[in-house]
């Protein structure tokens, strides 16, 4: 039961993802989370994050954020990065994944989804049937609901880590 929640792949972050990798194995399309995943909650996008996101294109990788949070935060986010976006997208749901799919024009063969919460994030990717990439949190939180997931998500990664023949978080 718990497997439902493990990632195909972990990294330490966004930004040590071997994207090269996943493009030579046909990936296409990435689904980011945003809060935690490239910046801190809240945050507006920063040179690190524009840095990437623009590097992704230019390797051919169409790219859509898809977040839980308003238009507003999004399109702040999105500000000087002119990708797709999805907000309110319900994670877990699989409704948010295939609308940025369908945005992208990718499918679930070539699409990863990326971000940094196992019951949200990840276990909607996998609900959706795409690759998915649980990347350790940038920053603090600070909302109690969120902290009190990643208590849990302790137990489950400790398990992910320990016993999955996947094998470890890696980098």
């Amino acid at each position: 039961m718990i497997h439902i929640f493990y990632p195909d792949e972990s990294a330490d972050s966004a930004y040590s993802v071997n994207y090269k990798a996943l493009y030579n194995r046909g990936y296409r399309g990435i689904l980011f989370d945003i809060d935690n995943t490239l910046v801190e909650h809240g945050k507006d996008a920063d040179e690190r994050a524009k840095k990437l996101i623009r590097n992704l294109n230019e390797l051919g990788f169409k790219i859509c954020f898809i977040s839980n949070n308003s238009e507003e935060r999004v399109k702040r986010f999105n500000k000087d990065l002119h990708q797709s976006y999805v907000y309110k997208a319900g994670k877990p749901s699989k409704a948010g994944y295939i609308k940025g799919m369908k945005t992208l024009g990718t499918t679930p063969p070539t699409t990863v989804f990326i971000g940094d919460q196992l019951f949200t994030d990840i276990y909607g990717a996998r609900r959706a049937g795409l690759k998915s990439i649980f990347v350790k949190p940038i920053g603090k939180d600070t909302e109690i609901q969120i902290i009190l997931k990643r208590y849990l998500e302790k137990i489950v990664l400790f398990f992910y880590t320990h016993f999955n023949t996947k094998g470890k978080i890696r980098k």
